[in-house]
């Protein structure tokens, strides 16, 4: 478990940061525009570069691509966990109009509609984490090309 505060903890500044920038479009009345969310995969992605570059430092000559993966995988699970959490209690709760209107952005039934706003916030945000962390994994890892 030790080894897992660190992706914990960036998991949840993660989220953190994702909450706020879902909070600040909302304001600005941008909430309901999906192309907005693609901000989204740049906060998650620092947010695993860094992890990935803490454990690497912390790990030093250790650092494998088994223990780099299962701490970006884990920063972006966190991440997406709370985020979805929280946008399902703000779809639900504290602006319950929000996911009729953006039924009506993709002229699609509401009935069905919510299920599958959740469901895909969900597979985006874990489908994001393991690209992006397959990816920075490519430049942390330590390479078993011999040098002559």
């Amino acid at each position: 478990m030790k080894n897992l505060t660190l992706p914990i903890r960036f998991g949840i500044v993660t989220s953190a940061v994702l909450i706020a920038y879902f909070l600040i479009l909302s304001l600005l009345g941008k909430h309901t525009n999906v192309f907005f969310s693609l901000f989204n995969g740049v906060i998650t992605g620092f947010g695993i570069y860094e992890t990935l570059k803490i454990v690497k430092l912390r790990e030093g000559n250790g650092f494998n691509y088994g223990s780099g993966f299962k701490a970006g995988v884990t920063t972006g699970a966190v991440a997406t966990a709370l985020f979805t959490i929280f946008f399902a209690f703000y779809s639900t709760e504290l602006n319950s109009s929000f996911l009729e209107e953006l039924s009506q952005v993709w002229n699609k039934d509401y009935g069905n509609f919510k299920g599958i706003v959740f469901f895909t916030v969900a597979i985006m945000g874990v489908a994001t984490s393991i690209v992006l962390t397959l990816t920075f994994m490519q430049l942390f890892k330590t390479s078993n090309n011999l040098k002559k």
